[in-house]
């Protein structure tokens, strides 16, 4: 296992490394000046003012240089400061590390739960009236952008019902976790239903296929019930396509929550990249690219040692 984890930890640093040099050099090359967000609106700041501010800074140097530089701090553990207000950039992502953690989860697992259950629904009642309704309603979903769905839910369940609450973390004042489930509710089912819908055909088609294999009929021939064979043959069979899917998935889940924490005012990392983004902070928005891209990484790292045990056939090498 040590050795297995190792190597995919080597073949993962050139992976990381394109990512990294592929976003630096992409916001290096991105209209505006980070110079201008430095500067308060009220300054009023000459020419040469503002070069000696891009010297300080380090942005008249070559991207190369800069790019090494940056490498030279991440090796002592520095992610270096923001641009806007001075605060570390490791400081600023611990703040919303928990919040966005918690929004992502909670949209898988809600539509883990759901997406499955729902798949297994299908297949139970393949070429009913439920299946086709299920199958029209994950095409619809799959059809609708997270931030059109979270826009439609606020509007309705937050501003005309009034069940939830508009935005927001937690209430002024309360930070219990009921309060925050509350706050939660309406941005997690929000932003996993495109993935509820992806789910629940996979698990569909992992069950069907399933059921047309031989060691079916045997389990039929045992007098199992239709419930028996596909909760207990069928679905563990099609475990491995699901989680599959899971995993592939999380990279847009991560950025459709960019989206739902906008429409919710969700105080996690996806505003703060957008903030990052118009201010033109190159530290944090390189910052925030590692965290996201080493998530990513692992959560592809534990998709694979999953697939061993759930069919111990699959050897890790």
């Amino acid at each position: 296992m040590l050795k297995y984890l190792l190597s995919r930890v080597a073949a993962n640093v050139p992976t990381l490394l394109a990512i990294l040099i592929a976003v630096f050099f992409l916001i290096s090359i991105a209209p505006g000046d980070p110079v201008d967000a430095f500067v308060p609106p009220t300054a009023t700041l000459s020419a040469q003012q503002k070069e000696s501010l891009r010297h300080e800074l380090g942005l008249d140097r070559p991207l190369p240089v800069r790019f090494g530089r940056w490498l030279a701090q991440l090796a002592q553990g520095d992610l270096g400061y923001r641009y806007k207000d001075g605060d570390r950039v490791s400081a600023a992502i611990a703040r919303r590390i928990v919040p966005t953690l918690t929004l992502a989860l909670a949209g898988l697992t809600l539509a883990a739960l759901l997406g499955i259950l729902a798949g297994l629904l299908a297949a139970r009642q393949a070429g009913r009236g439920i299946d086709h309704g299920l199958s029209l309603a994950a095409y619809l979903a799959v059809s609708c952008p997270a931030f059109l769905v979270g826009i439609l839910a606020l509007y309705v369940f937050a501003l005309k019902l009034g069940w939830f609450p508009a935005g927001g973390y937690s209430t002024p004042g309360r930070d219990d976790w009921q309060d925050i489930a509350r706050h939660l509710m309406l941005p997690a089912t929000a932003l996993s239903i495109q993935f509820i819908a992806i789910l629940m055909r996979y698990s569909r088609a992992g069950v069907m296929e399933a059921m047309s294999q031989d060691f079916i009929r045997t389990a039929r021939a045992k007098g199992l019930t239709r419930n028996q064979v596909v909760l207990r043959h069928a679905f563990p069979n099609a475990l491995i396509p699901i989680i599959t899917v899971i995993g592939t998935n999380f990279a847009a889940l991560l950025g459709g929550a960019v989206f739902i924490e906008t429409v919710f005012s969700w105080p996690g990392m996806g505003t703060l990249f957008l903030d990052g983004i118009e201010s033109r902070d190159y530290p944090l928005i390189m910052g925030i690219t590692l965290f996201m891209a080493l998530t990513i990484l692992a959560v592809n790292t534990l998709t694979d040692l999953l697939y061993s045990w759930i069919d111990p056939r699959i050897a890790l090498r």
